[in-house]
């Protein structure tokens, strides 16, 4: 019974070893819901990776769809936002974070499938310009908010912290870059950090998902920042290793 208790306990280790490297998320179908910005910079990085996309587009058949799914190579193609997320292990809700919401509401059922969020829902109207975080009507952040509307997916808040351009050029950030990302799923997270590893990022793991609305509020601060001439990107050092007391 020992030997058995074991054997599970060093599997499990393997398996979240394995989930935590970069390779972990290979061959996974993963679908890009929309194909602005942060599709553009996902997509090809994600595919860059050996993972399968398909972006889910209003138009599949519109030129600059093309162009994006020739740009992002590796057997990448372009459907419909339903027919993209049928048989995908990962969709990605790369729109607006004003219409997140109502994009999800029709993908049809998402159970067992991880979402990826990297949405910002933020008040642009103040007389002085600065953005205000912009809490959803129905829920406390929008990430949850898309798992309220999908409930027995696996929905990972990430990338929202992070600037399209070095979406694409991490190395011009002149140093690192960290993800912050939370979630309830564990495996889920893990999959979801390979991919950032996988971007040349570092990931930091807030824990659960109800603090995505911290990660939202992250972006009011960046962007605030970079209004007033002061740009910068998120990089949270690791802690270094002290010897405890005897």
């Amino acid at each position: 019974m020992r030997i058995d208790r074991a054997i599970a306990a060093s599997a499990a280790t393997l398996l979240l070893v394995a989930l935590l490297s970069p390779a972990a998320a290979l061959a996974a179908k993963i679908a890009v819901i929309g194909t602005g910005n942060v599709a553009t910079a996902l997509g090809p990085g994600f595919a860059a990776q050996g993972n399968t996309i398909v972006y889910g587009s209003r138009n599949p058949a519109e030129q600059k769809v093309k162009d994006l799914v020739a740009k992002t190579g590796h057997g990448a193609t372009a459907a419909s936002q339903q027919d993209a997320v049928k048989g995908a292990d990962i969709v990605v809700i790369a729109v607006p974070g004003t219409a997140a919401g109502d994009v999800v509401k029709q993908l049809g059922d998402l159970s067992g499938k991880i979402i990826l969020d990297p949405t910002n829902l933020v008040n642009r109207s103040n007389p002085d310009g600065n953005l205000d975080y912009a809490k959803p009507a129905n829920a406390a952040s929008n990430a949850e908010l898309i798992q309220s509307l999908a409930p027995r997916a696996k929905v990972v808040k990430a990338f929202n912290t992070l600037n399209v351009g070095q979406m694409r050029e991490p190395a011009t950030a002149g140093g690192p870059i960290t993800i912050p990302i939370c979630g309830d799923d564990a495996q889920a997270k893990a999959m979801i950090a390979a991919l950032v590893k996988g971007m040349g990022l570092e990931v930091v793991d807030l824990g659960p998902l109800r603090y995505a609305q911290t990660l939202e509020q992250m972006l009011v601060v960046w962007a605030n920042a970079r209004a007033h001439g002061q740009a910068f990107n998120y990089y949270l050092r690791p802690q270094p290793q002290t010897p405890q007391p005897r």
